[in-house]
């Protein structure tokens, strides 16, 4: 069961480490590591769609911080094979956590705190095996992996299986993470974090892996219910909420991520300071937190998906405070007014700190003082709003109608179009496939994909609007519940449901959805815009034939063959 605990603040002292890391020795590391080729094929556009090798990838990380992140890797497999046998102290769990989110796409591209970040886990090993180091006899079981072997695993099926396995428990941690800071945590979660990690260093055959595979999908069901239980708990139900796109004149500052403490504590900090606050990205579902919206100065949404923040924050008059991942490669044109936090890290930016004061946030939001006239903003399509709030909450609320609608064909499709966005070319398919769904079909959305579409004017079946959007991509949980519950209303199984899931993914995060959906046996999933590179042709051959889960194609085509 979940379990409810205060928050203490055991965030690693990565200030107080880079501190106490020679500076010889940093540098003396990074001409070791430049020398060597990164490998990195865990996000959608990995160069070629085969993986990103050379001096850096295309998220902008370079070889540096590609082998530091595997180097960090390898370290937390080594800690989570020595608590096999011996006991984690009170951090363990939390270090597991934060460091596997920490090598997320799009997170930290810093150097040092990456190299601080390994030596906390290897700290926290030695704490938990304090006689190892010191031993006459080594068995090697709690040495630190080295993600290599992995890489140059000569049975492409294995990599592929255990590579799902990583990055399936790299997008869970993002979410354990997000609960935790609210104070909830589940031990189930928590324990499969080490299993996991052990697996990966284990010389397994596929019959070991796949099971595996699956458990991360089941895990990470409980930990999105955790999630929703954090959220919704903290802050409320989610209510369906009209945001504005215009940003008013005046300071403001621009948050963007995910992490709803984070918006929480700035907003208390800018009360009555004449700063207006705009969410970003994935933030926008915080206006339907009531505990949020009694904020009079969280004024609305500014911008679309993570992808377009290198145009859209060019010269920014405002400040952006980044909570989690999502961060791009920062442009001189306005890094003086970014500023992370939690375990975001950017060189040379300024971080906000475990204590969270947002002082210097606060600071520059008034020195650069904003636009000086209303800015009327739009989306990608000229909307000049957009809507959010519909979680598992309010679409269960009014079940009876949407059964009823259904029954009488006033509805006659559900199409989940949703997951993370991307520069690929080739997303513009999820607006074209939205643009053409039958006009008495209800289209769920959620995560930063909606972005493509979320403007738009489709109109409403019966009082309720096409488009529903239910939140960031940890709210596919809401999908599964409202797709659970018109199941047993309807007497049959998910697969049976006139409803259809058209995903895009990017990173990490979705990689565990996936798996959580093929966990619950639900089949017919279109993917796209591609498939991603670290699937061998045995294991995509596996989830076809098991799942049939299908490229995504044309939206001509595609709905052709969803509604015969």
């Amino acid at each position: 069961m979940p379990t409810k605990v205060t928050y203490i603040h055991v965030k690693l002292l990565i200030t107080d480490f880079i501190k106490n890391i020679p500076k010889t020795y940093l540098q003396q590391r990074r001409i070791f590591i430049m020398e060597q080729k990164m490998f990195c094929y865990q996000c959608e556009q990995t160069a070629g769609c085969n993986g990103c090798t050379g001096a850096a990838g295309v998220c902008g990380k370079d070889a540096t911080v590609a082998a530091l992140q595997d180097e960090l890797t390898g370290a937390l497999i080594g800690l989570a094979k020595a608590c096999g046998n011996n006991p984690k102290t009170e951090n363990t769990d939390r270090i597991i956590i934060e460091g596997l989110f920490t090598t997320v796409t799009n997170v930290n591209f810093n150097a040092e705190t990456l190299t601080a970040m390994i030596q906390a886990v290897n700290e926290e090993k030695t704490k938990v095996v304090p006689n190892c180091s010191s031993c006459m006899s080594p068995c090697g079981n709690t040495s630190n992996y080295d993600m290599k072997n992995l890489w140059n695993e000569p049975d492409e099926d294995i990599r592929s299986l255990k590579s799902l396995i990583l990055f399936g428990i790299r997008g869970m941690a993002a979410y354990a993470y997000h609960a935790m800071v609210l104070g909830y945590t589940d031990e189930t979660v928590n324990s499969f974090f080490y299993k996991a990690l052990s697996f990966i260093s284990y010389d397994l055959e596929m019959e070991h892996l796949l099971p595996v595979v699956l458990e991360v999908g089941e895990v990470n069901l409980k930990c999105m219910a955790l999630l929703d239980q954090a959220n919704t708990t903290t802050y409320g139900t989610p209510v369906p909420t009209k945001v504005p796109l215009t940003i008013e004149k005046g300071p403001f500052i621009v948050v963007t991520g995910h992490d709803l403490k984070d918006l929480e504590l700035l907003l208390e900090q800018t009360k009555d300071k004449g700063i207006n606050i705009y969410t970003h990205g994935e933030m926008l579902p915080a206006h339907a937190y009531p505990e949020l919206k009694k904020y009079p100065h969280l004024k609305g949404n500014f911008g679309t998906a993570w992808q377009n923040q290198q145009k859209e924050f060019d010269h920014i008059p405002g400040a952006v405070l980044f909570t989690t991942n999502c961060l791009m490669p920062v442009k001189p044109s306005y890094a003086d007014r970014v500023f992370t936090t939690e375990v975001v890290s950017y060189p040379e930016m300024v971080h906000i700190d475990e204590k969270k004061d947002f002082t210097p946030v606060i600071e520059k939001a008034l020195e650069l003082g904003g636009y000086d006239t209303d800015q009327d903003k739009t989306g990608i399509n000229g909307g000049h709003f957009v809507m959010t709030g519909f979680g598992h909450g309010t679409v269960l609320s009014v079940a009876d109608t949407v059964i009823d609608a259904v029954k009488s064909g006033v509805i006659s499709h559900f199409f989940l179009v949703g997951g993370c966005d991307g520069a690929r070319t080739g997303r513009n398919y999820y607006t074209e496939f939205v643009k053409q769904t039958p006009t008495d079909s209800i289209i769920l959305t959620l995560a930063c994909g909606k972005y493509r579409f979320n403007d738009l004017n489709l109109g409403e079946i019966g009082g309720l609007p096409r488009i529903m959007d239910m939140g960031q991509c940890n709210d596919a949980y809401s999908a599964i519940q409202v797709a659970v519950a018109l199941a047993e209303a309807f007497q049959c199984n998910v697969n049976e449901l006139p409803l259809s899931m058209v995903l895009s993914w990017y990173e990490q995060k979705a990689v565990c959805i996936l798996l959580t959906l093929l966990h619950l046996g639900i089949k017919n999933i279109y993917l796209g815009p591609t498939l991603p590179a670290f699937i061998s042709p045995n294991v995509l051959n596996y989830l076809v034939e098991n799942y049939n889960i299908a490229p995504i194609s044309t939206p001509e085509e595609d709905l052709k063959k969803i509604l015969g």
